[in-house]
């Protein structure tokens, strides 16, 4: 058996072989570093709501729907997300907070809100436009900054539809119609874009005067108010009357249509009987006359008091023959 041989270390481990040692392993660190960005950088997942559009050197190459994708690593391709599938929205006068986009909210809602009506009045007015993405591509590539176009375009629009209506149209009951207006100008303004989106509603929040002039609108709601509920009153008053009037006129006119009918048929009858009287008389005047007088004595005499029959050929005073008397009665 050999016996142990002494080495001398310092001998053999040279700064030299150190520094070969060291090199040798840091030359792999670069290697470990690209293969890891590789790795991180070639694949990449979309949610349940959105699409993502691929571009390679910048150029769209395709659009992948939701899950694990693969792509070129490092920066030959990027990758956008696009909610296609959520309803987004924009709000104009107001801010709410934790907004969902850069976009949802205004930089100056005061400046947004105010506004002039078609008679030259101010009004203070906050709507929300709901939309969506109908194209990714096209809202990605037709214009730059897409959400802020239609922001702006939104904002015209609306200064555009309150400006053709009446301070009262926009306060009271215009509502709905400026909602509706402003809906179809946005839809036909995006399909003359085609900015790939889908504009959904349109929807008014508050709307009302410049608050220096608050009161005095109330005032004025307050006696329109009034003058509605007045006339609500008149209505009724007129709808209790009108048909109890209207059905005693009805009633009135039917005896009076009645009583016309009546005289009519009367005097249809009496034409009759003179015409018969006509042809009797002229066949013979002596006697049709002579019968007439007697029918009518017949009538006339029985309807009197007392009679007195005096004959006119009498020269003197002679007693009268008192018809209407009894017998017996003393004088």
């Amino acid at each position: 058996m050999r016996p142990f041989q002494q080495i001398d270390v310092g001998d053999r481990i040279t700064p030299a072989v150190i520094a070969r040692s060291l090199l040798g392993k840091l030359s792999l660190i670069p290697i470990v570093i690209f293969a890891l960005i590789a790795l991180f950088t070639s694949y990449y997942t979309v949610n349940t709501e959105s699409v993502g559009v691929v571009q390679r050197f910048g150029k769209h190459v395709k659009t992948t729907e939701p899950g694990l994708h693969f792509k070129m690593p490092f920066f030959i391709d990027r990758v956008t997300i696009i909610p296609v599938r959520r309803q987004l929205k924009l709000e104009f006068g107001f801010i709410t907070p934790g907004a969902s986009n850069d976009y949802q909210g205004g930089q100056e809602p005061s400046e947004e809100r105010d506004m002039v009506t078609g008679d030259l009045n101010a009004a203070e007015v906050e709507w929300v436009v709901q939309y969506g993405i109908s194209d990714p591509k096209d809202y990605l590539f037709r214009v730059r900054e897409a959400a802020a176009t239609l922001r702006d375009v939104s904002e015209s629009l609306m200064c555009e539809v309150i400006g053709d209506r009446t301070v009262d149209e926009v306060l009271t009951y215009g509502r709905t119609e400026i909602e509706t207006d402003c809906l179809k100008k946005l839809q036909e303004a995006m399909s003359v874009y085609q900015m790939g989106i889908r504009i959904e509603q349109v929807q008014l929040k508050n709307i009302h005067p410049p608050r220096p002039v608050q009161d005095s609108f109330d005032e004025v709601n307050r006696a329109q108010q009034e003058r509605e509920e007045r006339i609500n009153i008149a209505n009724g008053q007129y709808n209790k009357e009108v048909p109890k009037a209207r059905g005693l006129a009805e009633q009135q006119i039917s005896a009076a249509e009645g009583y016309a009918l009546q005289r009519t048929n009367e005097a249809e009858g009496d034409v009759t009987r003179f015409r018969d009287l006509l042809l009797q008389y002229e066949k013979a005047p002596a006697i049709t006359k002579q019968r007439l007088y007697l029918e009518t004595m017949n009538e006339v005499l029985p309807a009197l008091g007392n009679k007195y029959i005096i004959d006119e050929d009498a020269k003197q005073f002679l007693p009268l023959l008192n018809l209407g008397t009894p017998a017996n009665t003393k004088r």
